[in-house]
């Protein structure tokens, strides 16, 4: 097996605002090997600056990827896949037969959008244990979801993980618990299995869908692997030349 290259496009945050719902920011990552341009899980309206300048500082367009893989069919996780006109487009089997059937409702669905990933033929489903690119293999991981994926891409000596929301940050993985879940058990178990993957090799990484990505230290104990960033422009004075900076990386003092 060659190897892919992996890089972080978007990094995904631990965090939601207090009065005014998920602040939707999550991963977003870029895979690059076997002829292919992927992009895993592609965000949410907010990051569409910021995911197209990223995707220049890397020397390529939305018209260069080939393919775009969805852990899940939240909106956070899956609107702009429209973006991509050339990429086929990957989500599970489960995951959008549950979704379209969804009426609309006060939940993060994007129900149009949703409607499209039902009825497009660039859209591809995906089985458990499928290994349906190259190197890329599925696996159910229900419970914030129905038909939520985990993906293993095998990158020979060590593997890639990416969680999407099925373990959405470090708290989750280390206490085994999913804050947002359709199924709390069933999210309990789906940690298991990430678990069990992520323990297959030394020196794997998991890129969760809402934090920084991990790597097991020598105890087995998920570390951060690069420097976190967040924060938020503010303007509370009248002066529109004048912003305040709320750093979002660090614990509060």
């Amino acid at each position: 097996m060659s190897n892919y290259q992996v890089d972080v496009l978007i990094q995904g945050f631990p965090g939601r605002s207090v009065c005014h719902g998920g602040l939707g920011w999550s991963s977003v990552s870029l895979i690059r090997g076997h002829g292919r341009t992927i992009l895993l899980d592609v965000g949410a309206f907010g990051m569409r600056k910021p995911l197209e300048k990223s995707l220049k500082s890397h020397g390529l367009s939305a018209l260069d990827i080939t393919d775009v893989i969805l852990t899940h069919a939240h909106y956070d996780h899956a609107v702009n896949f429209v973006l991509f006109p050339n990429a086929t487009v990957w989500i599970g089997q489960v995951e959008i037969d549950w979704a379209a059937a969804q009426k609309p409702g006060f939940n993060p669905l994007p129900e149009l959008y949703v409607k499209e990933l039902s009825s497009s033929a660039k859209v591809k489903k995906v089985q458990h244990q499928e290994e349906f690119i190259p190197g890329i293999t599925a696996f159910e991981v229900p419970g914030h979801t129905p038909g939520h994926l985990l993906f293993v891409l095998d990158n020979g000596a060590t593997n890639i993980l990416f969680t999407g929301d099925s373990a959405k940050n470090k708290a989750e993985l280390i206490c085994r618990k999913v804050i947002d879940t359709e199924d709390p058990a069933e999210s309990a178990a789906s940690i298991e299995l990430i678990w069990q993957k992520w323990l297959e090799k030394p020196g794997s990484l998991l890129i969760p869908g809402h934090d920084v990505t991990m790597v097991l230290d020598e105890n087995q104990h998920p570390v951060h692997v690069g420097t976190r960033t967040a924060g938020i422009y503010a303007w509370f004075t009248e002066n529109i030349e004048h912003s305040d900076v709320f750093d979002l990386s660090k614990l509060p003092s």
